[in-house]
């Protein structure tokens, strides 16, 4: 039985659970939202925070603490200058998980992991808009040609299908 026994082993040695962590934390920060099993997602988030905590020191220490756990250059100076400034006045709880349904193949709980107060991206006017303007299926109304030459394809199909038949 597991009684007492902390932290999560997800099926992993510890080399790849490991693994598992860093990759997990270097998509984090560098996308500021992930989504990930919610076993997975309660592994790193303590170790999320941590590193959040680590960056606000912003000393040499702490870079060097955090370069161990997110071997990634580009991310750890985007943690140290974007992220912990962000986060200056907040003590602790810069994650947050919410539920997003569960994944297909095996129905395991899917959550979205993410930073919060993450700047809101706007969306601008584009190809995204193009398809809401379109007019809704079925609302366009058939006229006779289009009525009378989906009839005709219709005798050409039969005619073709007879004459290779007999």
């Amino acid at each position: 039985m597991r009684h007492g026994r902390a932290g999560f082993k997800l099926g992993r040695v510890t080399a790849h659970r490991w693994a598992l962590f860093r990759n997990l934390l270097v998509a984090l920060f560098r996308h500021e939202r992930i989504m990930t099993t919610e076993a997975k997602a309660k592994a790193v988030r303590g170790l999320a925070d941590h590193m959040v905590t680590l960056a606000k020191r912003d000393n040499l220490h702490a870079r060097r603490q955090v370069l161990s756990m997110v071997p990634d250059t580009e991310v750890v100076k985007k943690l140290f200058d974007t992220i912990a400034a962000r986060f200056g006045e907040r003590h602790g709880g810069y994650t947050r998980i919410m539920h997003a349904g569960t994944r297909p193949g095996d129905r395991a709980p899917m959550v979205v992991l993410e930073l919060v107060d993450r700047p809101e991206v706007t969306k601008e006017k584009g190809k995204g808009d193009a398809k809401a303007e379109k007019a809704p299926r079925g609302s366009r109304r058939k006229g006779k040609g289009e009525e009378e030459s989906k009839a005709s394809a219709g005798k050409g199909r039969r005619k073709k299908a007879a004459a290779a038949a007999g």
